[in-house]
C-alpha cells in the first residue's frame, strides 16, 4: 500500500528548474535512497513530502492517518529540553501515558480527595501501558543514544553542539516509529561504529525510508530502491546502490550506441532529403515527416561530472615531523606521547569515536592549536590545503558573489596539464553556470557550498592536503572524481572520516586515537584496519577462554580438596537446613496471599497500596534467598 504519492509534480527556483514532472511513490517497507549531484533538488524534495516546501504544479498527497517524520541535516530542538525530553518528544501515546501515571501517582501520594477515581484511572492508564509496552521506551530511549555516542541523558539541548544535536534528532526519530522516515544525510557526525550500528538497526526497521546520503556501503547495505535525481527527472532503478551503478553503466552505454545508430540513419535521411525528393506520394511524404520527427528526438544526456584539474607545486622531503606529542583539555587526555614523520606520498586515515581529538590532531599540525608539549616541524616547501568540515572560511560573508569568493584566491588558475583557465571556467568545470557564478553564496544548497570551499582549498595549489570529514554534504559523483584526483595528487594526503568506502580508496595507513591519547598505527585501508581489529579480539578472546578454563580447573581441584575435607553439614548448619524447609513454605504462602488481594480487591488508600507493594516485593527477594541457601546446604548433605 502506498504511503505518499507524487505525480507529475513541479519545482522551479527561478535560477534552476529542480523537479520537472517528478512522479513516484513510496510503498510500505520501501527502503529508498535519493542520490544526485549537489544541488540538484535531493532535500528539496524532502522538505516536499514533509509539507516544509510548496510544489509549483502536479499532484502530491498521503495517505489519510500515515505518520511522516522527517530529519533536516539541521534540526530544530527545543534548546530548553533535556536529552530524554526531546527524544520523547514525538513518542505520541506512549510518552503520554507514562505522564499521566505521574500526574495520578503524585495526586495519590498527596493525599488527594478523590482517590477512587484516581485509582480506578491509574488502573486503566496501567493497562494501557503495558499493552503499549511503554515502560520499555526510556530504557530504549537510552540504548539508541547510547549507541549514538550520547550519555549524558540530563544535558541540556542548547548546551550541545550541531553534531549532537544531529545525534538527539535521529534517536528521537527512531524511537518515533513512524511509517515513513525522511532521513537527510543521517550519517554525517556519526563515527564508523555508530554508522555500523545505525545500518543495522534500520535493516530491521519495519517502515518506510526515503533517505539522503554519501555513504556508499551504507545505501548498499540499507537500500532496496535508488531514485536519481537528474536535471529535474526522476530515474528509478530496483535494486541497491551496487544494482543501481550496473544498470546506470549498462543505460549509458545502450544510449550511446542508440544516439549513434539515430545519427547515422538520419544522416543518411537528410542526405535523401538534400536531392530534392518530390513529395508527391503518400510513402515520401510519411519519410520527410519522420525525418522531421527524428531531428526534434532528444536523448537523455550523459550526465555532467565535477572535473578536477587543478596544479599542485612542488613538495621537498621534509614534510611534518611530530615529536612527543601532548594535548589535553581539562582533565581529559586527546594525544599523548606521539611522533610520526610524514612522508611526501602518505595518505593516511584518522579514525576514532567523536571527541576522540581527529580533528585536534590536524589543528595541531597546522598550527591552529598549539601542543601541550612536543614538537611540531614543519618542511620549508610545505603549503596546507585544509578542508574544514565545518568551512567556517566560506560562511564568512554569505552574500558575496560565487565568483567573487573565488577570485579572492585567483583570477587565472594552472591545471594539472599547464593550461591557464579563468575562474569562472573552473567554476563551470565544478558544475556552477554561469547564472549561478554571479548569485550569492547563500543561494547555494549545503552540498554546493562545500563543493565551492572545496574548489577554493584546490585552487590554492596544496601539496599537503587535509581533508576533515570530506563526505559530509558532497554528493556521490564528486566523491568518486576527488577519490580519482586523489589517486594523482603529487604530495602528502591526511584524512579524517567515518566513511569507510572513502577510507578504503585513499589510505594506505590508518591512525586510531584510542582511550587515553594512544595513538596506534595501522598499514592498509579502512578494511584491513578492521581485519587486525577483528584478529586481536579474537586472539584476545582465546586468551580470556584458556585463562577462564585454567582458572575453572584451580577452582574445581579447590572445591574438590574441600569436599574431601568436610562433605557433611555442621551442626549449625544442620539446623539452618531444617529452619528453612519449614520457612519456604510460610513465605510463598504469605506471597500467594498477598498478590490475590492485590489482584482482586486491592485498597483504596494509596499509602497502603504502596505499603502491600513493597511487602510483595521483600517477599519475593526473600524466597530467592532461602531458596538459593536451601539448595546449597542441600547438595552439600547428599
Amino acid at each position: 500500500m502506498s504511503i505518499l504519492t507524487l505525480k507529475s509534480v513541479q519545482k522551479d527556483f527561478g535560477i534552476k528548474e529542480i523537479l520537472k514532472e517528478a512522479t513516484f511513490s513510496l510503498e510500505e517497507g520501501d527502503k529508498v535512497g535519493l542520490i544526485g549531484t549537489n544541488g540538484s533538488g535531493k532535500s528539496t524534495l524532502l522538505k516536499i513530502i514533509a509539507g516544509l516546501e510548496p510544489i509549483d504544479g502536479g499532484e502530491f498527497w498521503v495517505n489519510s492517518g500515515a505518520k511522516i517524520v522527517y530529519l533536516p541535516q539541521q534540526p530544530d530542538l527545543d534548546e530548553n529540553c533535556t536529552v530524554l525530553e526531546q527524544v520523547f518528544a514525538n513518542c505520541g501515546e506512549q510518552m503520554a501515558l507514562i505522564r499521566e501515571y505521574e500526574e495520578i501517582s503524585h495526586k495519590l501520594a498527596h493525599n488527594s480527595q478523590e482517590t477512587d477515581n484516581l485509582m480506578s484511572r491509574l488502573s486503566a492508564v496501567t493497562q494501557q501501558i503495558e499493552t503499549l509496552d511503554a515502560w520499555a521506551l526510556e530504557t530504549n530511549a537510552k540504548i539508541v543514544l547510547s549507541q549514538l555516542g550520547i550519555e549524558n541523558f540530563d544535558a541540556k539541548i542548547g548546551d550541545l553542539s550541531g553534531g549532537y544535536r544531529k545525534r538527539i534528532a535521529l534517536a528521537s526519530g527512531l524511537l518515533s516509529e513512524p511509517d515513513a522516515l525522511l532521513m537527510d544525510e543521517p550519517t554525517n557526525h556519526l563515527d564508523a561504529i555508530s554508522v555500523e550500528w545505525l545500518q543495522t538497526y534500520l535493516n530491521r526497521y519495519s517502515g518506510a525510508l526515503l533517505l539522503i546520503t554519501h555513504d556508499r556501503y551504507f545505501l548498499d547495505k540499507v537500500t532496496n530502491r535508488i531514485i536519481e535525481i537528474d536535471r529535474g527527472d526522476l530515474y528509478h532503478y530496483s535494486g541497491n546502490y551496487s544494482y543501481f551503478l550496473e544498470k546506470k553503466a549498462e543505460a549509458e552505454v545502450s544510449d550511446i550506441s542508440s544516439q549513434k545508430k539515430h545519427a547515422g540513419v538520419l544522416r543518411r535521411e537528410l542526405e535523401w532529403l538534400k536531392r530534392g525528393p518530390k513529395a508527391r506520394s503518400t510513402k515520401q511524404k510519411a519519410r520527410i515527416d519522420r525525418i522531421q520527427e527524428m531531428q526534434n528526438k532528444e536523448f537523455r544526456q550523459a550526465q555532467v561530472k565535477v572535473e578536477i584539474s587543478t596544479a599542485s607545486r612542488r613538495i621537498g622531503k621534509k614534510v611534518i615531523e611530530l615529536e612527543n606529542i601532548n594535548k589535553a583539555y581539562e582533565n581529559r587526555v586527546l594525544i599523548q606521547d606521539f611522533t610520526y614523520i610524514f612522508n611526501p606520498q602518505d595518505r593516511v586515515g584518522i579514525i576514532g569515536k567523536n571527541g576522540a581529538g581527529k580533528s585536534t590532531l590536524m589543528n595541531i599540525i597546522t598550527g591552529r592549536i598549539t601542543a601541550d608539549s612536543g614538537t611540531v616541524d614543519i618542511g620549508p616547501t610545505i603549503h596546507f590545503g585544509y578542508f574544514d568540515q565545518h568551512s567556517e572560511d566560506l560562511l564568512i560573508n554569505e552574500n558575496q558573489r560565487v565568483i567573487d569568493y573565488l577570485k579572492d584566491v585567483a583570477e587565472l588558475v594552472k591545471t594539472a596539464d599547464g593550461s591557464v583557465i579563468t575562474a569562472s571556467q573552473m567554476l563551470e568545470r565544478f558544475l556552477f553556470p554561469p547564472n549561478q557564478q554571479y548569485a550569492p553564496i547563500h543561494k547555494l544548497s549545503g552540498g554546493e557550498k562545500r563543493r565551492l570551499f572545496l574548489l577554493q582549498v584546490l585552487m590554492s595549489a596544496p601539496n599537503v592536503l587535509i581533508l576533515d570529514e570530506p563526505t559530509n554534504d558532497l554528493d556521490v559523483q564528486t566523491l568518486g572524481v576527488l577519490e580519482e584526483y586523489l589517486e594523482d595528487f603529487n604530495g602528502c594526503v591526511i584524512v579524517v572520516s567515518h566513511d569507510r568506502y572513502f577510507l578504503d580508496r585513499t589510505v594506505d595507513t590508518i591512525f586510531a586515537l584510542e582511550e587515553g591519547g594512544n595513538i596506534k598505527q595501522y598499514p592498509g585501508n579502512y578494511s584491513v584496519y578492521l581485519d587486525y581489529k577483528k584478529a586481536a579480539e579474537e586472539k584476545e578472546k582465546e586468551s580470556q577462554t584458556q585463562v577462564a578454563s585454567q582458572n575453572n580447573k584451580q577452582s574445581k581441584k579447590s572445591k574438590n580438596t574441600q569436599t574431601k575435607q568436610s562433605n557433611k553439614l555442621t551442626f549449625k548448619e544442620k539446623y539452618e537446613y531444617k529452619d528453612l524447609e519449614e520457612k519456604i513454605p510460610l513465605l510463598e504462602a504469605e506471597k500467594e496471599q498477598l498478590e490475590a488481594t492485590l489482584y482482586n480487591n486491592p485498597p483504596t488508600d494509596f499509602s497502603e497500596m504502596q505499603t502491600l507493594t513493597e511487602r510483595l516485593s521483600q517477599l519475593v527477594e526473600e524466597i530467592d534467598t532461602a531458596t538459593e541457601r536451601w539448595l546449597e546446604l542441600a547438595e552439600k548433605e547428599s
